[in-house]
């Protein structure tokens, strides 16, 4: 399947609301293939991209590139109405993109010597790639590397966007130093005042906002304490936000105003500064984001492993599972059992390097050979175990998509 080929016109089905047509589905479809193995149900990536249109309601989203890391599904998705460029997360990444892809933002600093000159030294790379800032000595760093005679390079001021509650204390994460107007001008006139740096733009991811789920599983009344927390923090970072847009179009023309991600599309859609916002997650539809009120992703992207091992006739174990996703060490970090129904993690071992047990109702029915479908914590790094996702419509696949990983790359 060449770029753009992939089909994501909006399903009239969802076939995801039904765990066994679905998971059954899945099942035939990749039935040939040995495991561990990824798939991509298609109808529910293309439900996904819509549905995050829908809640954007108008704002443009721009493709949170760490949270896919397969080209084919990136392109894909910018294909569609509504998608414009790519947040990248490093920079040699970024340079890889905007091979074709001429609008890509990096959304970290970089200090990658190697690719900061590859950058330097391209006319057209400069022009497609824009550098995240949020220090003076992160200019003084690029200068040392490439100098002064090079391409001049397209940066963005990126602003704290975490809550300082009096009552509830630093919520978000931590970030930039940029916290305000003043912050934000420093460092804004130093670029403008800089030969061979342009200001085109700014980010402020509000994670307390957009990673946050607000109806944990159990938990009812912390749900509370985080819709107050997300309510609070949104008007704050409004005003705040609003604030420090207008004193930097004082400053230079902005080419775009960027925040938000997958859980908060629509508070950051009705922010009248913000131009874009970043999203990527709600694509693959991971199990950290069943956690939601306002919304509930397909679970498009998952994979498989096999049962290898009958510990005990009411057990069953799989070779590896151990893909377990960044951020504090908890239960939620291990990959969901999603399909058969019923099974358990044994509490001592957890999903394990080589093998994970599994106990539960289901346990018993499962044979030596028989797979199980997961659900990774997180989008993108899913892609980082694999070389490949089988695309199935239906049962059946009807392509294969290399991930950065099968073609060869590991940003990070």
């Amino acid at each position: 399947m060449t770029p753009h080929a992939l089909n994501l016109d909006k399903p009239t089905a969802q076939p995801w609301l039904d765990p066994a047509e679905y998971w059954g589905a899945l099942s035939a479809a990749t039935a040939g293939l040995d495991t561990p193995f990824g798939a991509v149900s298609v109808p529910a990536l293309a439900h996904n991209a819509h549905d995050m249109l829908a809640r954007a309601n108008g704002t443009t989203i721009r493709v949170a590139s760490k949270s896919v890391r397969v080209r084919g599904v990136i392109d894909a998705v910018l294909a569609l109405p509504g998608y414009h460029g790519v947040l990248a997360y490093t920079l040699p990444e970024a340079l890889w993109l905007a091979e074709t892809i001429d609008d890509v933002v990096v959304g970290y600093p970089s200090v990658d010597r190697a690719a900061l000159t590859a950058l330097g030294s391209s006319a057209k790379l400069a022009n497609r790639v824009t550098l995240m800032i949020d220090s003076v000595d992160q200019l003084d760093f690029i200068d040392s590397v490439v100098g002064a005679k090079r391409e001049t390079l397209r940066v963005a001021i990126e602003l704290n966007a975490s809550w300082r509650s009096k009552m509830l204390g630093y919520l978000g994460v931590y970030r930039s130093p940029v916290q305000g107007v003043d912050d934000a001008l420093a460092l804004g006139r130093a670029i403008v005042a800089r030969p061979g740096f342009r200001l085109v733009g700014m980010m402020a991811y509000e994670a307390q906002i957009a990673g946050v789920v607000n109806r944990p599983p159990g938990r009812p009344v912390f749900g509370r304490v985080i819709d107050y927390m997300q309510r609070s923090s949104t008007d704050e970072l409004r005003e705040r936000r609003g604030a420090v847009v207008s004193a930097l179009r004082g400053l230079t023309e902005l080419e775009f105003v960027n925040g938000g991600g997958t859980g908060s599309l629509e508070r950051t859609a009705a922010d009248p500064s913000v131009t874009e916002i970043a999203a990527g997650s709600g694509l693959f539809g991971p199990h950290l984001f069943d956690g939601y009120s306002h919304f509930q992703p397909a679970p498009a992207a998952a994979f498989a492993l096999s049962v290898v091992r009958k510990p005990t006739p009411d057990m069953a174990t799989l070779l590896g599972g151990g893909w377990v996703a960044s951020g504090p060490p908890a239960p939620d970090r291990m990959p969901q059992l999603a399909w058969p129904a019923g099974l358990e993690y044994v509490g001592r071992e957890g999903a394990g390097e080589v093998q994970s047990p599994l106990t539960g109702a289901a346990a018993a029915r499962l044979r030596v050979g028989d797979r199980v479908w997961l659900r990774h914590t997180k989008a993108g790094e899913l892609s980082e175990h694999l070389d490949e996702f089988a695309l199935v419509e239906g049962d059946r696949i009807v392509d294969q998509l290399p991930t950065y990983r099968g073609e060869g790359k590991a940003f990070l």
